[in-house]
């Protein structure tokens, strides 16, 4: 398991991750005995368990994979997780690593064009707050958007609760202009837990 191995490599207990994280025992227990899948654990406790092995969590579930497959989480933990990374590390810091790893290119390759799409938003977004001109290269990109809007899962849930259409009217007048610019709906990437 990739947690044990990481565990080793910090010279950490895992009485000391959980201690260290707030994750409880039973579940840093679980997961290093192969009990816990990490796959299904919520992007919260990933979160957790990452800050304190100096990680992030996309390298926990890439290196979890049994054959190293390409892993994708779903597109709402991806979305957490990015907003995560951005309150965790500041704006200049998120940008600077983004843009030097070539994240945004390398998910478009992929064909994971949502991900790259939301995290070139996010790039885009934070230019914009931090007055910082717009990267070029990936223009090409911007150029395109997904083929319908997508709506946070908060969105479509109370949508397909109600039936009323104002709850995504509402979600649109609030959208942020980068992401809209892909028909993702996001208005807010600030306020997490």
């Amino acid at each position: 398991m990739i947690i044990n191995d990481l565990l080793e490599k910090e010279k950490m207990s895992r009485y000391r991750l959980s201690k260290e994280s707030g994750v409880a025992m039973t579940t840093i227990t679980d997961i290093c005995n192969g009990k816990a899948d990490l796959d299904k654990c919520t992007a919260g406790t990933l979160h957790k368990i990452a800050k304190v092995l100096n990680v992030t969590v996309d390298s926990i579930l890439e290196n979890n994979s049994a054959d190293n497959i390409d892993y994708r989480c779903s597109f709402e933990t991806f979305k957490s997780n990015t907003c995560h990374h951005v309150k965790d590390m500041g704006d200049m810091d998120f940008i600077i690593e983004t843009l030097e790893t070539d994240e945004v290119r390398k998910l478009y390759e992929r064909r994971w064009c949502r991900e790259a799409m939301y995290l070139l938003a996010m790039i885009d977004y934070l230019s914009r707050m931090n007055d910082l001109p717009l990267c070029t290269n990936y223009n090409d990109i911007r150029s395109q958007k997904l083929e319908k809007l997508y709506f946070s899962a908060g969105v479509e849930v109370a949508y397909a609760a109600t039936g009323d259409e104002r709850i995504k009217e509402k979600a649109l007048a609030n959208a942020i202009p980068e992401f809209i610019r892909f028909n993702i709906v996001e208005s807010e990437v600030r306020n997490i837990c």
